[in-house]
């Protein structure tokens, strides 16, 4: 395991291998980041946007927090997401959840963590608007179930914000996408909430709500 002087040996180590490999990597980060794609994900460790999509730094916009939660009194991400917005025009903004969530696995089964009971709190409201869903399900399957309908409710409170609600009153084209990532297999699952303006939200959030329940009978 490594210890915190480790991080920086590494860190020097991998600056090294990168000038050496791509020459001008550095200078080029230097210059304004454009990134078309921003991701909204949960603080876990085993997710990290970068690799599992692929993307280079710079390229993808990232805000996280505990099972990737977005509601409309956390100023800190709806800043994060008018910035990407506004200021970086990204062009897609993944919400993001992944299978085995401790937040979510939390909320589902009412299990005290501390402070962060305030925050899963959101997530026990998702638990609670699709408790006919849930109860339908085999235990095994519920959590997956929550994790899924968890970004789907996240995606709609992003798509009634002033942010994006403004961004799309004005013309801008950023679609919004719920999707969810298997740490067991490394893969990112589309939810099919995919939404590209106001008069989307509920036919996307129908149809995103009836998938994950064809998908886990």
């Amino acid at each position: 395991m490594a210890n915190i002087n480790d991080l920086f040996s590494h860190n020097r180590a991998w600056a090294a291998e990168m000038e050496r490999t791509r020459p001008g990597f550095f200078t080029s980060l230097t210059k304004q980041q454009k990134p078309k794609f921003m991701w909204i994900g949960c603080s876990d460790s085993r997710v990290p946007a970068n690799q599992i999509t692929g993307l280079e730094p710079g390229e993808v916009f990232v805000h996280r927090n505990v099972a990737n939660v977005i509601v409309h009194s956390d100023l800190n991400a709806l800043s994060t997401v008018q910035f990407a917005v506004d200021m970086l025009k990204v062009e897609h903004i993944m919400v993001v959840g992944h299978y085995g969530c401790g937040g979510v696995l939390a909320a589902l089964n009412n299990t005290r963590v501390g402070l962060a009971d305030n925050w899963i709190r959101h997530i026990q409201d998702v638990r609670d608007r699709h408790r006919g869903i849930l109860d339908n399900l085999g235990p095994e399957r519920r959590g997956d179930a929550l994790v899924d309908l968890n970004v789907i409710e996240q995606v709609v409170n992003l798509c009634v914000s002033t942010v994006m609600t403004d961004a799309w009153a004005k013309g801008q084209k950023v679609c919004v996408h719920g999707w969810a990532f298997g740490v067991h297999d490394g893969l990112l699952q589309d939810l099919h909430m995919t939404v590209a303006d106001t008069d989307q939200i509920e036919p996307a959030y129908r149809a995103a709500v009836e998938g994950v329940v064809a998908a886990r009978r």
